[in-house]
């Protein structure tokens, strides 16, 4: 099997150290690997499959001889990209800094694969929450059209990298000792007020945009119009961040053009790759943030009837945002351009 030079952008961080994982879990084919970070992070060393290697600081000559760069997002994917890809590497960018290029492919793998052939260099990584609402609507959505979808979103604080794990535990080490919590954060850490999140939940992620959204709520309602390429769907979002250290939740109400039963609609998602179905209310089992993390597969459960509507259903949604949100949506892409021989 041919091998291929690979780099990851910003190895040191969490999105980043979970893909080492995972090329290593699912033995992808590379040659050479470069682990590139900030000029702070760079000469750190990381141990993989039994070869130590020195980060180094990401310049753009740091992807010659690059075929697939991965970037785990970030400010930097801007300024690095282009150069990348004028060295010859195919870009796969956890970022949002190419997702609405008209000229950029935007990709789930299971969900609009065909999207990776028409790249220019540059593959986008859409949101985690809308990877994780996507992989639970495509099979709904290919089976009959989806007229409207109300989801609100319970935002893991892994989503808002190390320093707001960090914060998470420190706040809870100093409730039960009694000790003044302190708040640097969250939201967002670049806001001017910052709230506690141990035993609170915050309904901001992102800054406010015109209408009273956040732009983390409408960059789910614009992704998902991009990747279906159907902008007739209406979404209304709410997106919030909850003292949970990982995995992503979503109540997700789904109001069709036609019927669909419980029954059809649990059969679709079960078969749809990287999609699991944990339903037996009886039992009461459903996904929970606990047990899907650190899983590669998203799950799906309290899937019901909405009878205040004619063809209308609700099902809840939980996902490794690390992973499938993630690192594992960018493997998986270069995964298929490596099937098919894309790089």
């Amino acid at each position: 099997m041919k091998k291929y030079n690979v780099a990851i952008l910003g190895a040191t961080g969490a999105v980043g150290k979970e893909f080492l994982n995972l090329i290593e879990e699912r033995n992808f084919p590379f040659n050479e690997l470069k682990l590139l970070a900030s000029s702070r992070s760079a000469g750190k060393k990381i141990d993989f499959m039994g070869k130590t290697y020195i980060v180094e600081e990401a310049k753009p000559e740091s992807f010659e001889n690059v075929q697939i760069a991965l970037f785990a997002g970030g400010a930097a994917s801007k300024t690095l990209a282009p150069g990348a890809v004028r060295h010859g590497a195919v870009v796969i960018d956890n970022s949002s800094a190419f997702r609405m290029e008209p000229e950029v492919p935007l990709v789930i793998p299971e969900v609009n694969p065909e999207a990776i052939k028409q790249h220019k260099g540059i593959i986008a990584n859409p949101n985690c929450s809308t990877i994780i609402m996507l992989m639970a609507l495509k099979p709904i959505y290919d089976k009959v059209k989806i007229k409207r979808v109300v989801v609100s979103t319970y935002q893991a604080v892994s989503g808002a990298g190390k320093e707001a794990i960090d914060e998470l535990n420190e706040q809870v080490i100093d409730y039960l000792h009694d000790r003044p919590i302190k708040a640097n954060v969250l939201p967002g850490a670049s806001l001017s007020k910052h709230y506690q999140i141990a035993f609170n939940l915050l309904p901001q992620i992102d800054v406010f945009v015109d209408g009273g959204y956040t732009k983390e709520e409408m960059k789910m309602v614009h992704e998902t119009h991009k990747i279906l390429q159907d902008d007739t769907i209406g979404i209304s979002p709410t997106t919030v961040r909850v003292p949970v250290y990982r995995s992503h939740s979503e109540a997700i109400n789904i109001e069709l053009e036609g019927p669909l039963s419980v029954q059809e609609a649990r059969e679709l998602i079960a078969a749809f790759p990287g999609v699991i179905v944990e339903d037996n209310p009886a039992e009461m089992i459903y996904p929970m943030p606990l047990f899907t993390s650190g899983k590669n597969d998203v799950a799906v459960g309290r899937i019901r009837e909405d009878k205040s509507v004619p063809y209308g259903l609700n099902i809840w949604v939980v996902g490794d945002q690390i992973r499938k949100g993630a690192a594992l949506n960018a493997l998986q892409i270069a995964e298929y351009m490596v099937g098919h021989n894309l790089v």
